[in-house]
């Protein structure tokens, strides 16, 4: 069938995207899906910074690349293995498919699923596949997912059936801005209730992991970020302190707060001195949890001794930590019960073909998330 999709071609064009336009909205034909796969009809796709790290190429992917990662559809169609799901079922992309079986999965680790990592990196499914394709040309698949489209098909086990009853277009932010934000918060951290907790960088990302840790009975949860506007969203979604970025005595003020520093420190945006600011604001005995995705040029110096003096731990975290099939559901549980208000991250939805424009207001930081609507 053919679709329109947004198609990079070539990353680190420069910026105002909008005049660059590294991203094309092309006409493409998607190849119906195989044994173990679905077609589905995408309804909404988040615009994230890990679809930009593409275009700028702080995280190169093998181009062309059909973009998007973080969305909600409907199933057209299953494959001729897919048993448990129908046409008309509802789904949630997991950016990262899960095939179940292998040495991190048997551990309960589904975030760094092997198979699905090297599918990932390879541009492909899970199955090996790629179904986008212009005339003689292949089109690599993003995340697995490529949900800057109309349509997709995609691997079982990159999609998680939900309710029905919440809307298709918050339902999109579960895919990677709450489950990785949440998840960071309850699953990587464990934040048990009266536990500190900071979180460093408050996009999207950030922000979801400020409301896993309200949900979670955090206290005090202090906010940072370079915008004062975010501090604001930050305070109005339940942080009790918020700090700009840029304050000079940052460091003291926190840790008079919180009688030495936070227990959990949470760095979400990606970089290096945002990464050194959470490891300085983290307390003895503490953990420093960095999910931001930096250039992958980046690096951190840090002296070894705190690490056994004070106990510390640095931690990473994928995707939350997460179970796509036992967390989005349990995440979509709590917002519909009014304990993860996840609409409030919504800044604003447009149309497939202002993309670009969509890319620039992400890079400034005049949204949230915006959400694309590849069907108006």
């Amino acid at each position: 069938m053919k679709i329109r999709s947004a198609i990079l071609r070539q990353s680190n064009l420069p910026q105002p995207y909008a005049q660059s336009r590294p991203i094309s909205i092309e006409t493409v034909e998607l190849s119906g899906p195989g044994p173990d796969e679905v077609l589905v009809r995408i309804a909404a796709a988040g615009v994230c910074h890990s679809d930009l790290s593409a275009i700028n190429g702080d995280r190169p992917r093998p181009l062309p690349v059909a973009l998007g990662h973080e969305a909600s559809a409907v199933i057209e169609a299953v494959g001729s293995h897919v048993t448990d799901m129908a046409p008309g079922d509802h789904v949630v992309m997991s950016f990262l498919p899960v095939c179940g079986h292998c040495p991190m999965c048997a551990e309960g680790r589904a975030a760094l699923c092997e198979p699905g990592y090297a599918a990932n990196a390879a541009g492909t499914l899970l199955s090996g596949a790629r179904h986008v394709h212009l005339g003689e040309e292949t089109i690599n698949h993003h995340s697995g997912v490529s949900a800057f489209a109309e349509y997709a098909v995609v691997s079982r086990h990159s999609v998680v059936r939900i309710t029905k009853e919440i809307d298709l277009v918050h339902a999109a932010l579960f895919g990677c801005a709450v489950m990785t934000g949440v998840g960071a918060v309850v699953n990587t951290c464990a934040v048990s209730p009266g536990e500190s907790v900071a979180v460093i960088g408050l996009g999207g990302v950030g922000l979801s992991a400020v409301l896993g840790a309200v949900a979670s009975g955090a206290w005090p949860i202090i906010a940072i970020d370079l915008s004062q506007a975010k501090l604001d969203i930050a305070l109005s979604l339940g942080a009790t302190h918020a700090f700009l970025a840029t304050d000079p005595d940052i460091v003291e003020k926190i840790r008079d707060i919180t009688r030495g520093g936070v227990r959990h420190s949470v760095e979400m945006a990606g970089n290096p001195r945002a990464f050194s600011l959470a490891y300085s604001i983290t307390r003895r005995g503490g953990q420093t949890v960095t999910a931001g995705l930096a250039n992958i040029n980046s690096t951190f110096e840090i002296s070894p001794h705190p690490l056994v003096g004070e106990e510390r731990t640095i931690k990473g975290s994928y995707m939350g930590s997460c179970v796509p099939s036992r967390d989005i559901p349990r995440f979509i549980a709590l917002y519909q019960a009014g304990r993860l208000p996840v609409d409030r991250l919504l800044s604003s939805t447009g149309p497939l073909d202002d993309i670009n424009a969509a890319f620039d207001q992400l890079h400034h930081g005049e949204v949230i998330r915006h959400v694309i609507l590849p069907h108006g």
